[in-house]
């Protein structure tokens, strides 16, 4: 097959309008993309342009439109050049369907057991996808620390741990019995571990991109606060795992978890102030990337999912001073005040999101489509948390529906992702995370 490859001046040309208040640019697929925005690279790394996998920088060229049904066809090596990251999306989504569905409110016979099949199914989903990531890196020498600091697809790097957030968390509602010591002690150290690892992922990171990058405020997208989510989830697992742990350890998970979720909702917070700068001057993302804005539903909703949790996980006995002060059940009735407070930012990104893809749909398959489903699952859970503390069956009812939605929209990304996988609309050059188009 003829090397399908760019130069850095055309690469440049591959990005279409990042908002919709200056739509001077080529949109993909549209009639007016010039011909040198549609040039790929066949197995290109992340805009050196040159054919990596030959070697030879002075290879024939060939233009070709990568929206063109009719474009080449690439071998699997050529195309695990471009299994990004973002792929684990998609086990952080199952296993968040996964703990969906142990919470659901209204449970009938054998849901359990389609969780725990979910669960099951996530863990080969997750095993896999590491296979794959450590097969690009051995076919593609190089790629591992190009996929680290490229400035779109290293900030997909986080979602392998948010994907082991949701592993820990699904293990210990379908897999640790009660009373069960040694698995106690185990998925105890799976926590103190994450949470270590998540703390210098959310430092490093940041350093990393604040070092080495330079970002316009209006290319900002909601995927500048994927470094510092997964220590923020370290409060959600922290809010399952705390009642099944012994009274003398429950309490520093608490406090550990509350620290994480406090350090990610405060980064949380700064990072939209820049989001709503950027859509107040910049107008909203591509269609393409919109959906990629129910990411901003995730924090306000773990948190308000956390606090709940965790609160319910101290001891009832906790009483500080010993003197019926601040006692248990004033902190429990702080954490529901809390999370309704919470709840209601969550609720108005996810309307803010939803008008904006219904608006303007996109058109091809990204992997930032599974933004639409793990999120709102942490929004979901939040209203179930709220509903149950509040004894309210109405509200109980309402995220039944919301999960019946949810349950929906994961089989239409999932259908999407792979009619997208077969037909090469992902893992070719110019369709996945490691291209700059936005």
């Amino acid at each position: 097959m003829p090397s399908l490859s760019f130069s850095e001046p055309e690469r440049s040309s591959l990005q279409y309008p990042a908002d919709e208040k200056r739509p001077d640019g080529p949109v993909p697929g549209s009639s007016t993309t010039s011909s040198a925005s549609t040039i790929i690279d066949g197995i290109e790394g992340h805009g050196h342009g040159h054919d990596l996998e030959h070697g030879d920088e002075n290879s024939s060229k060939e233009h070709v439109d990568i929206y063109d049904p009719k474009r080449p066809k690439l071998g699997l090596r050529q195309r695990m050049h471009h299994f990004t990251w973002a792929w684990f999306t998609l086990p952080m989504s199952t296993g968040g369907l996964s703990l969906l569905i142990f919470a659901q409110p209204h449970q009938f016979p054998g849901l359990r057991q389609i969780g725990l099949f979910v669960y099951i199914i996530n863990i080969i989903i997750f095993c896999l996808l590491t296979f794959g990531m450590l097969t690009r890196f051995f076919l593609h020498h190089g790629d591992f620390y190009k996929s680290l600091s490229h400035p779109r697809e290293g900030f997909f790097f986080p979602t392998y741990f948010l994907s082991i957030a949701t592993l820990i968390t699904s293990t210990q509602r379908y897999a640790i019995p009660d009373h069960d010591t040694p698995l106690v002690w185990a998925i105890q150290t799976a926590f103190w571990g994450y949470v270590v690892i998540t703390l210098i992922l959310a430092i490093g990171q940041y350093s990393f991109v604040f070092a080495t990058h330079n970002f316009g405020l209006q290319t900002m997208m909601p995927t500048w606060i994927l470094p510092i989510f997964p220590i923020m989830l370290s409060g959600t697992i922290a809010s399952v795992i705390s009642d099944t742990q012994p009274d003398i350890h429950a309490i520093p998970i608490v406090i550990a978890g509350m620290s994480c979720q406090g350090l990610g909702l405060s980064v949380a917070i700064l990072m939209y102030s820049h989001m709503v700068g950027r859509l107040m001057s910049a107008g909203l993302p591509n269609r393409e990337h919109r959906p990629g804005l129910f990411m901003n539903v995730g924090p306000p909703a773990f948190t308000a999912l956390a606090f709940i949790g965790m609160a319910n996980g101290m001891p009832d006995t906790f009483d500080r001073e010993l003197d019926g002060f601040i006692d248990v059940n004033m902190i429990r009735t702080f954490a529901i005040i809390g999370a309704i407070f919470l709840w209601a930012l969550s609720l108005w990104w996810f309307g803010i999101a939803l008008i904006a893809v219904l608006s303007s749909p996109p058109k091809y398959f990204h992997l930032g489509w599974w933004a639409m489903v793990f999120p709102n699952t942490g929004f979901i859970l939040a209203t179930i948390s709220i509903g149950n503390e509040l004894g309210n069956e109405t509200v109980l009812w309402i995220t039944t529906a919301m999960s019946i939605c949810l349950l929906l929209t994961y089989l239409f990304v999932l259908y999407s992702h792979i009619r997208a996988v077969v037909i090469q609309d992902i893992m070719y050059p110019g369709r996945d995370e490691d291209v700059e188009d936005h």
